[in-house]
């Protein structure tokens, strides 16, 4: 057992108090801390080659990640070891009137003493075995335990039969920037070196499932997150003719009422099930008031999956759009008869049919009908608009689906369904290769060897439930499930892009040993320093021990 409880607090501190809140400052900030701590490490000041603080690709901030690596001596494998964690965290609005403190635990621990805070959270507060502090669960410990083997390997190389990387990255409590430029370095490390990436260890961290859920996690391989949007069109009338038109909001809250919560879209693989669709936005796109019906309305949903493809989910919620625009149309007819009837008004029924088409389709057809003239326009379209600020990749996507819609010379009703975000991957770890046997045997070992030393249970499961860059170091999906994500973003190219081929490339079988706690992306955020600190770096470094010196 390495005794390491204090060396990885130690750093943990270091890291938390510096404020690295994505998208700001901070994330530069804490790059360059630990570059420079790492460069005052007698190993990597012998071999300064094998570390760099290197800046992201495609990003319109300055932010960095900083890869290093340690070559073991004890044989001559090649086998190589990649240890990953994110190095920013989400904003501190949410700690209020002690926002100064967020940052620094014990301040903010003194603090909080004096707040009416529950129960749980008090008695964490006196345990002495909890830390609360924006990034001490997410994920700034996990980064610590990392940073802990990465410096006791580069004092004991002799000890290691293989290779081991340290990946700290940035941007990934937004856009996945860090992950997608490190992939880069990677693979120029693979050929230069020669490294065999056999495993990577994510250390984001671990919650309870459910009320009263004793249970300490770790997860071979992450559900996949999609962002299915649908851009609502209906027939524009005076709100004094009602039923003259019809409103896309009425569509959009029917088609919200057949997807929100839907069972049916829960995803079931392994024995684990996702939670199903909600929905994180739904609007009109009318620019200000007016007595006219909204032209078009805007409504996307969080979408877990754990075996289906993007093109799998397209398929599943056209089927589920075109029962939404049917039930709307079926009631807007019964309410319309309804009317006629109390008003004395004539009843004239309108040709409106269920008209859903996917954003490819669309394109598809209006390159048919208007070839160059369409691509160039709406080429140059984007070009304008990805400039503008005020645009996340959601609504960027939702305005490029609205100019291309006027081109249509068939405007009667219709939804079209698109992804507007970037695609966080699945991955399935399931023994298909030999690398991913190796990792399953060698976790499980050390777990069972664990267990002993700590008396909740550790217990494994298929997929990690939340987002994170383990998405993009090995791929599950085929081709064609990647092309019906990309094809059908408005965006891709323009707003947002990931070569898949850097992920294929690298492809490495992933497993998350992570911190526990409770709060992560709340004013009350902790984590349980036992289990983070002594038992998190312990697990990680007897896996690298199985999958390296076997």
């Amino acid at each position: 057992m390495l005794q390491c409880r204090e060396d990885v607090l130690a750093f943990t501190k270091q890291l938390v108090n510096i404020e690295s809140v994505v998208n700001t400052y901070g994330e530069k900030a804490i790059a360059q801390a630990l570059y420079a701590m790492i460069s005052s490490w007698p190993y990597f000041s012998e071999n300064p080659g094998q570390l760099v603080l290197e800046q992201t690709h495609n990003d319109n901030q300055e932010r960095y990640n900083v890869l290093a690596f340690v070559k073991g001596t004890k044989g001559t494998s090649n086998r190589t070891v990649i240890l990953m964690g994110h190095t920013d965290t989400v904003g501190i609005d949410d700690f209020t009137h002690l926002k100064d403190q967020a940052c620094y635990p014990e301040e903010l621990m003194e603090s909080l003493k004096k707040e009416n805070l529950p129960a749980s959270a008090q008695k964490h507060l006196q345990s002495g075995d909890w830390m609360f502090g924006r990034g001490v669960l997410d994920m700034k410990s996990g980064v610590a335990s990392h940073l802990y083997l990465l410096k006791y390997y580069s004092e004991h190389p002799e000890e290691l039969d293989g290779n081991l990387v340290l990946l700290a990255e940035c941007d990934e409590e937004d856009s996945s920037h860090g992950v997608l430029s490190a992939l880069k370095t990677l693979k120029r490390w693979k050929q230069e070196h020669g490294f065999a990436y056999s495993a990577a260890i994510n250390a984001d961290f671990v919650a309870p499932r459910y009320e009263g859920d004793d249970n300490r996690y770790i997860y071979k391989g992450t559900v996949g997150k999609l962002l299915p949007s649908f851009f609502i069109t209906g027939a524009e009338t005076h709100v004094g003719s009602a039923f003259e038109g019809l409103d896309p909001n009425f569509i959009a809250a029917e088609l919200t009422r057949q997807i929100n919560y839907n069972p049916e879209l829960c995803n079931e693989a392994f024995g684990e099930t996702t939670v199903p669709p909600v929905s994180l936005k739904q609007t009109d796109l009318k620019p200000s008031y007016t007595v006219q019906t909204a032209l078009s309305a805007y409504v996307y949903y969080n979408f877990f999956i754990h075996s289906w493809s993007p093109k799998d989910v397209l398929e599943k919620l056209r089927e589920q759009a075109d029962i939404a625009f049917t039930n709307a149309l079926t009631s807007f007819e019964e309410r319309y008869k309804q009317y006629s009837t109390l008003s004395g008004e004539p009843y004239v029924q309108h040709p409106w049919k269920s008209k859903v088409m996917t954003y490819e389709e669309m394109e598809q057809l209006l390159v048919a009908e208007n070839g160059e003239t369409f691509t160039a326009h709406m080429n140059e379209f984007k070009e304008k608009l990805v400039n503008n600020p005020e645009l996340d990749t959601r609504m960027f996507a939702a305005r490029v689906v609205e100019e291309a819609w006027n081109w249509m010379k068939d405007k009667s009703p219709a939804i079209i369904l698109f992804y507007s975000s970037l695609y966080s991957p699945r991955i399935e770890l399931t023994g298909k290769t030999e690398d991913e046997m190796s990792l399953i045997q060698a976790l499980d070992e050390a777990v069972e060897e664990m267990q002993p030393h700590y008396p909740h249970p550790i217990v494994t499961r298929n997929f990690f439930p939340y987002i994170s860059d383990m998405s993009f170091v090995a791929l599950s999906d085929d081709e064609s499930g990647i092309k019906a994500e990309t094809n059908n973003n408005p965006g891709w190219g323009t707003k947002l892009f990931v070569d898949y081929q850097d992920i294929r490339d690298i492809n490495v079988p992933v497993i998350n040993i992570g911190p526990y706690g409770l709060d992560a992306h709340k004013k009350l955020e902790r984590m349980e320093m036992t289990y983070s600190l002594q038992v998190v770096p312990n697990l990680t470094n007897l896996v690298i021990q199985k999958l390296l010196n076997k």
